[in-house]
């Protein structure tokens, strides 16, 4: 039977964790190989040139592998570069009752820890795992009201996931991880306000860097407030966090029901896209015959991919109007480069998006989106799509490796599968740098 438990305790069992549901493990190698690709693909993007670049400079102890480059740094620069730049793309997983990104925040704390103390490959696979369940599970205690106050839980969630990984790792005790716990409840920051911009993607940074100087700070005796996250005037109060109650760890993880993206933008526009691409299949849709577009979704969404008139290939991920435009002229929104800056200014995109008038149905679930294309013949075009409905597991893996292959080259991301799916061992190194040379 389970009891209702504070959530630092709930994440903290994570941690001790012994039996880790093997098909749990399985979306985790998914998810590992998903963020390799846009990690890679993403390197020479503007803002992981600048963090890189940045974090080269302060040089340090030669720890953990940096993306981009063959120098080692210090764990904590390594995860802040390495979160950041697989973020840059914002093609990463997302986690719907999260309401955030958890690969691009826990992955790069884990695995800058499990180089700097040469930790096993299976120990690195469950840590990442834990990490990326914790952060869910924070994301869901903060809930809707943290989100819809401005706060960005990629940033929030992502710093307690990435901690709780780092501490895995570290094998810290209940006791020093409630410090580590502590100490990274007065770091985690983010805000949605950033969207659209190259703070988004350093978000990821932030809560990977921040998880890893939490739990090696702890490690070395620091001592902070150790009901941080939940206590009076801890994060979750002062957050506007819902704090939710929560049961023990069960043998089931919520991190099973990770999205992953197949359009480069903005994970909210991807139910209309779906709906879009439904639509292109059942019937010819002439451009010039099209009256008015009609997008449904929920209210949650105009805060966050509603940007009416882009500038910007950036901006335009986040904009309803420029990705349906998009999608209905033919552009592939699987494909990195479709969304430049000549893409807000193009004539025939413009034409399409003046015609876009997005709606909010609140009876829709936040996964879903409904599209109607009225033509000038009065007829009515209808389709609805909800990401909720997973995928099956040999759809998803088929349907990531064709990402990967396409961000980096099918030839290294066979190689990088491979190397992936290798019987892990205890005894058997964790090696990024081994990862990203396939």
């Amino acid at each position: 039977m389970t009891h209702d438990i504070s959530i630092t305790e709930s994440i903290i069992q994570l941690t001790n964790m012994k039996h880790i549901p093997v098909e749990s493990i399985a979306v985790m190698r998914l998810s590992m190989l998903d963020w390799l690709g846009v990690a890679l693909a993403g390197k020479d993007e503007p803002v992981s040139r600048n963090v890189r670049k940045f974090a080269l400079s302060e040089a340090g102890a030669s720890q953990a592998s940096l993306i981009g480059t063959r120098h080692k740094l210090p764990a904590r620069a390594a995860a802040l570069v390495n979160g950041t730049t697989s973020h840059a793309l914002d093609y990463d997983d997302t986690h719907f009752a999260h309401i955030g990104h958890p690969s691009v925040a826990i992955l790069p704390a884990a695995f800058a820890i499990a180089e700097m103390t040469g930790a096993s490959r299976q120990s690195t696979l469950e840590a990442a795992l834990v990490g990326c369940e914790a952060s869910c599970r924070i994301g869901m205690w903060l809930g809707r009201d943290h989100y819809q106050h401005g706060f960005h839980q990629t940033a929030s969630a992502g710093t307690f996931g990435a901690t709780i990984a780092a501490s895995r790792l570290l094998g810290l005790s209940h006791a020093t991880i409630q410090h580590a716990l502590g100490l990274a409840s007065t770091r985690a920051s983010g805000l949605k306000s950033q969207f659209g911009t190259m703070g988004k993607p350093f978000h990821a940074g932030m809560a990977a860097s921040n998880g890893v100087e939490a739990a090696l700070l702890a490690k070395g005796g620091f001592i902070s407030q150790v009901d941080g996250l939940e206590g009076p005037q801890g994060f979750g109060p002062t957050h506007a966090g819902e704090n939710k109650s929560f049961d023990e760890p069960r043998n089931s993880f919520v991190f099973d029901s990770i999205q992953h993206k197949f359009h480069a933008c903005c994970h909210g526009t991807h139910a209309t896209l779906e709906a879009l691409d439904a639509l292109a299949a059942q019937h010819t849709i002439d451009l010039n015959k099209i009256a008015n577009i009609e997008i449904t979704v929920h209210s949650r969404w105009l805060t966050v991919c509603d940007i009416k008139k882009p500038t910007t290939g950036l901006e335009a991920k986040f904009s309803y109007c420029v990705t349906a435009a998009a999608k209905l002229a033919g552009y592939n929104t699987g494909a990195l480069d479709t969304f430049s800056d000549e893409l807000c200014s193009m004539p025939e995109i413009l034409k399409i998006a003046e015609k876009v008038m997005v709606k909010t149905d609140d009876t829709l679930p936040e996964t879903a989106a409904g599209v109607s294309i009225q033509l000038n013949s009065g007829e009515n075009l209808r389709r609805d799509h909800d990401l909720d409905q997973l995928l099956d597991y040999k759809v998803r893996e088929e349907k990531i490796m064709n990402k990967v292959g396409a961000l980096i080259g099918f030839e290294k991301m066979q190689r990088i599968w491979e190397l992936l799916n290798r019987p892990a061992s205890y005894d058997d190194p964790f090696n990024l740098e081994i990862l990203l040379g396939a």
